[in-house]
Formats: C-alpha cells, sequence, structure tokens
C-alpha cells in the first residue's frame, strides 16, 4: 500500500510540473527587453513601421515572439529599423541582419514593406528562418510567409455596426492605399455594411480614405480629418492602421463619436471604441515558430498561409461586447455560415484607389 501511494505521489507531482511548464504566459507581464547570459537573443522580432507598442499589429505580433520565448525558455529581441516612419530597404536589412548576427535562429518581420530586406537578409543567410507575417511567398524556402483573411473579420464588424443601427460609417486606412491588409479590411467592412443595410432595409452612408495614413502613424492632419467628419455627422470610424488609432480616438472622445479597432481588442485602450476587427498575430505567430523547432518548418517555408475563419484567426472580440441589438449569439451564427461556406466574402480587394468603383446598393461611398 505505501508504495502504491507512493507511485501515485509521484504522479500527481509529475503532472503538476508537466502542467506549471505548460502554463501559457499572458504577454503583457513579459518584460519587452531581457538580457541573456551570453549576449546573444534565439528570437528576434523586426517591427514594422510605427511603435513597438502600437496596440494594433506590432504589438500583437511582438506579443507571440514573447509569449513562446518565455513559454520555452528562450531568449529574445526585438529591432526596430533605424528612420522610425521614414526606415528604408537598407534600414529593415540592416536590423535584420544584427538580428541573425545577434545570435537569432528565427526572425519574425512584420508587414509588407519588408519584402526587398527580407529577400536579401534570407538569401545572405540560408541557415536562418524567417517568418513573415502579412507576407506572401519570395521565392525562399527559409522564409514563411503567414497572411490573413482581413476580409472577412472587417465583413463582421462592417456587418455588426450597421446591425446595431449605425448608418454614418467611416474608414480611414494606412498603408497609403498599398497595403494589401488593409485593403482586404476596408473592403470587408463595406461588404458586410452591405449586407446589413439590404438585410435591414436601410441606407448606409461611408466615408472612405487613405489620406494621412501611409506612416500609420497618429498625426495632427489625421485628428482634424476625422474630427471634421463626426462633426458633419459621421458615427463611428473604422480605424484601421497602427497608430493611426489614437488620432482617430482623440477625435471621437471630442465628439461624441465611436471607433471600430483594428487587429487586437482595442476596446481597453478608449472608452470610444464598440468593437475591434481582429486578427490572429500573437496565436498565429506563436504557431508559426514552433514550426520553427518541432521540425515541420517546410510545411509553411517557401508556401503561402492565410488564415481565416476555418482557422479562428479572424473575427470579432466576445469577451468585451458592448453592441445593443446585435447579439453574441447572431454573431457567431454568421461565424459558423462562413465556416460552412454559407457566407462568402469577396477577398479580390481592390488597391491603389479603394472601393471607389465597387458597386453597392445600400452603401454609399464618399471617397475622401
Amino acid at each position: 500500500m505505501k508504495k502504491l501511494l507512493a507511485i501515485l505521489l509521484a504522479l500527481v507531482l509529475a503532472l503538476a510540473t508537466c502542467s506549471a511548464i505548460a502554463e501559457v504566459v499572458d504577454p503583457d507581464t513579459i518584460e519587452d527587453t531581457m538580457t541573456s547570459a551570453d549576449g546573444t537573443y534565439e528570437l528576434a522580432f523586426v517591427t514594422d513601421v510605427g511603435q513597438l507598442k502600437d496596440k494594433s499589429f506590432n504589438q500583437g505580433t511582438w506579443n507571440g515572439v514573447k509569449a513562446y520565448a518565455a513559454e520555452n525558455g528562450l531568449s529574445y529581441k526585438y529591432y526596430q529599423p533605424a528612420n522610425g516612419d521614414q526606415a528604408t530597404d537598407d534600414d529593415r536589412y540592416d536590423a535584420m541582419k544584427a538580428a541573425v548576427e545577434g545570435g537569432a535562429k528565427v526572425v519574425v518581420c512584420a508587414g509588407f514593406m519588408q519584402e526587398a530586406a527580407l529577400t536579401k537578409a534570407a538569401t545572405e543567410y540560408p541557415d536562418a528562418k524567417f517568418i513573415f507575417i502579412d507576407g506572401y511567398p519570395i521565392g525562399l524556402d527559409n522564409v514563411a510567409p503567414i497572411a490573413f483573411k482581413e476580409e472577412q473579420s472587417g465583413y463582421f464588424a462592417g456587418y455588426a455596426i450597421v446591425m446595431d443601427g449605425f448608418t454614418k460609417l467611416g474608414f480611414c486606412g494606412g498603408g497609403g492605399g498599398t497595403n494589401p491588409a488593409c485593403c482586404r479590411y476596408g473592403y470587408g467592412f463595406a461588404q458586410g455594411a452591405e449586407a446589413a443595410a439590404a438585410e435591414l432595409g436601410v441606407e448606409v452612408e461611408l466615408k472612405y480614405s487613405w489620406q494621412y495614413g501611409a506612416s500609420f502613424s497618429a498625426s495632427p492632419e489625421l485628428q482634424t480629418m476625422a474630427k471634421g467628419w463626426y462633426e458633419t455627422g459621421t458615427e463611428i470610424i473604422f480605424a484601421c492602421g497602427g497608430s493611426m488609432f489614437a488620432s482617430i480616438t482623440a477625435a471621437a472622445a471630442e465628439n461624441d463619436g465611436f471607433v471600430v479597432g483594428v487587429d487586437v481588442d482595442q476596446s481597453f485602450e478608449s472608452d470610444t471604441v464598440v468593437t475591434s476587427a481582429l486578427k490572429g498575430l500573437s496565436n498565429a505567430t506563436k504557431w508559426a515558430i514552433t514550426k520553427c523547432y518541432d521540425g515541420s518548418f517546410a510545411d509553411i517555408g517557401g508556401v503561402p498561409t492565410s488564415l481565416g475563419a476555418n482557422d479562428d484567426a479572424v473575427g470579432l472580440p466576445t469577451e468585451t461586447w458592448s453592441f445593443e441589438s446585435y447579439t453574441v449569439e447572431q454573431y457567431e451564427a454568421a461565424m459558423e455560415a462562413m465556416k460552412a461556406g454559407e457566407l462568402v466574402v469577396d477577398d479580390q480587394a481592390p488597391t491603389e484607389g479603394g472601393i471607389a468603383d465597387v458597386a453597392f446598393e445600400h452603401v454609399v461611398i464618399d471617397y475622401v
């Protein structure tokens, strides 16, 4: 009996130890800067334009890097290309070079503007693995491009806010109309608004602009434009572009307006946020890094990966739900319809001019 109890106790302790090791770490509690014992850093993150802690794209991706590192006892470091919002391809390459020469076995690069620098760095360092978030194949097997079906997430946001009673909408996008992810978000947003407006038998107005968003940064000019929209009747603006969020929420707060956040749940950052169009940046980053270590990197290296509803990688946050008329149950039914292929969103998002020439029956586009 004593022997049996000893064995059972050992099993309990072993399970407890395994549970502690497997415990998921909240990335917000992980320091952004660490000092490794030997001065090298195994996991690296090269930021997109904008701030590291932008409460959006950069931060969501970085959280995935930090979380994987913390959960697996690895060293990590972030690298911001020189010259901030004016960073060149050479600046981005220099950051990637510094990461690899600083010991990185895996380099996560955020944003489609990394392409030229990434091509050069991955060619020169074939033994390193690179993860290209919001990317596409560039002809190199050591680069894993991870994209998202942002049009699906944008659709859910546009549909939800119109179903909840908003009819005067705005969209402020980052990247100047050339960022594929932002284009998909905006196009999906308009499609969702159109579907809800048709269902309710109402007409929706949508101001749509890429102005002041080329660098994804907050600016007085952007805030002034958003303020003007709110003052002339716009009820809610989709702030689709990293740190642009700060300018738009400031304008909303001044004018009793509302905001749709992007990439991550931004309701914690401003009371003006009604919902956010999400994509699973942190989880997707962790998933891709895992493949660098479990022997399955060949599944994603050099081939396109696009994560959407069927991967639970896009959608709306339900834990902070604040809609009054549109319910979580209605949203979940729409999500299931999308997963089943019954609800299809056009993914051919127009670029270089947005959706000015797209025909909608119930949404009137004011292309600013």
